[in-house]
């Protein structure tokens, strides 16, 4: 097919460098951003004046009639083509003849392709933020359930102290709400519109960028031709926003792994979520939990290529540019894919309250609130902690919980000990306790859930991205 730069070359393109340098095979998803910029500023140059208007008028019915055309499956892009704005042409000229060599008035495939990289992600942090928000409220459901469902805390994968499932759960939550703000930020800076910075240096037509912004719903104008076409940065922030949402959902995702063995039995996967084995009749597998943690690497790999990729770039355009499409796409796709997964496991999942509840009353995970009874009673918190760490250890070695030992073991460590100490050290009792804000008590929880609400309908309304 003609090229939109062949006039100073003599030789055709070597057929392995025309495949190595094409990139339609990938860049062709945005085909429709491509479309509606193009249109865009068509428009503009009849505005203008820069071509008439009657020719603008031809130009914009034609990309419409495109639109419509590669909707409706009635025309493909053509596979020779270098990329995504070359085929465009190709077809408009197809159609037009010669007066749609006039849509490039004014315009070069370093802003233009830079306008439909900032279109599409724009597009997908809407459609990535509402999943993130149906995640959200599935997880807030939960929680709902299990305000007064009492699961032992962890740290370093030992039983720590008693909380709730609920407030287990919004951690979780917190970490989602995260990712919504991070994307509406990255949103933000997506939303600045590079056409009109020409190749790098503008262009000499009296060009209305403020126009096209409107029209294509830009919040601002890019401030520096250079800058316009060379940034990438927002390329780089939406994939990494999308590695650290896919490392929230892979903790998430382990801990359902951990939760659904043998070994803690805190919950079942759904059958809808689970695998079986081809050779061990009795298996059931967390098969979407672990794809989810297993798909995290390659997104995260995305990040560490466009970092790699940029780390070296001289201003302005260089074709290594072209190496961000697939990462971010690829970034986009899989992280799409993972939340409606996750979504629908924790929808799904049946909890065995009873079984937690046991397992936060093993282990000692009361141990602190002992140390805590102590040391309200005006023994140095320092102190409380040895002589309960001693107390511990005897009970150890006579395989008793601390509810199991009598008062008369318990005073030989502290003769002040009082029949009190029991309802201290009840599980229940010690998350009930933890009255203060942010802290796991049903009363807190109940209150952060609402909060969290309050949180969620912010971050998905209307104004969520003003």
């Amino acid at each position: 097919m003609t090229k939109l730069w062949g006039g100073r070359f003599q030789k055709e393109t070597d057929a392995q460098m025309a495949s190595f340098h094409s990139s339609l095979s990938f860049d062709r998803r945005m085909i429709f951003q491509d479309l509606r910029g193009s249109m865009a500023h068509a428009r503009m140059l009849g505005e203008t004046g820069i071509i008439s208007r009657e020719e603008a008028g031809a130009l914009v019915t034609g990309l419409a009639q495109l639109a419509e055309d590669l909707t409706g499956g009635r025309t493909d892009l053509p596979a020779g083509a270098e990329d995504v704005h070359s085929a465009v042409e190709q077809l408009l000229t197809e159609r037009l003849g010669e007066v749609a060599g006039k849509l490039h008035t004014g315009r070069s495939r370093n802003d233009q392709v830079a306008l439909d990289l900032r279109l599409y992600l724009k597009e997908e942090i809407t459609r990535i933020s509402s999943l993130l928000g149906e995640l959200a409220g599935q997880l807030l459901n939960l929680a709902e359930e299990h305000v007064g469902t009492v699961v032992p805390g962890y740290t370093h994968l030992q039983r720590a102290q008693p909380v709730t499932l609920a407030h287990h759960l919004l951690a979780y939550g917190e970490m989602f709400f995260r990712d919504m703000e991070r994307f509406a930020d990255c949103y933000r800076r997506t939303d600045v519109l590079p056409l009109g910075a020409g190749a790098l240096a503008g262009s000499g037509f009296p060009l209305d960028r403020h126009l096209v912004a409107r029209e294509l719903g830009f919040a601002r104008v890019s401030e520096n031709s250079m800058d316009a076409v060379a940034d990438r940065d927002f390329v780089v922030e939406f994939t990494f926003c999308a590695s650290l949402a896919m490392v929230h959902l892979s903790r998430l995702g382990e801990e359902l792994v951990l939760w659904s063995t043998s070994e803690f039995s805190f919950i079942e996967m759904d059958d809808a979520f689970a695998t079986g084995s081809s050779m061990m009749p009795q298996k059931k597998n967390p098969d979407a939990a672990e794809l989810v943690r297993g798909k995290t690497g390659r997104v995260c790999g995305d990040l560490m290529g466009l970092l790699t990729v940029l780390k070296g770039l001289p201003l302005t355009y260089n074709k290594d540019l072209q190496e961000d499409k697939e990462a971010v796409f690829d970034a986009a796709d899989t992280l799409g894919a993972c939340l409606p997964v996750m979504t629908g496991m924790l929808g799904s999942l049946r909890v065995k309250s009873g079984v937690m509840r046991r397992a936060a009353g093993e282990g000692f995970t009361n141990a602190t609130d002992l140390a805590d009874y102590l040391a309200g009673r005006g023994v140095p918190f320092r102190t409380a902690h040895e002589l309960t760490g001693q107390i511990v250890l005897y009970a150890l070695e006579g395989h008793k919980t601390l509810e199991e030992l009598s008062l008369a073991e318990l005073r030989r460590f502290w003769p002040g000990f009082d029949e009190a100490v029991y309802a201290r050290i009840n599980v229940e009792e010690c998350v009930r306790v933890r009255q203060v804000y942010g802290g796991p008590a049903p009363e807190r929880v109940r209150e952060a859930l609402d909060r969290a609400r309050t949180r969620l309908a912010a971050l998905t309304g209307p104004q969520a991205k003003e």
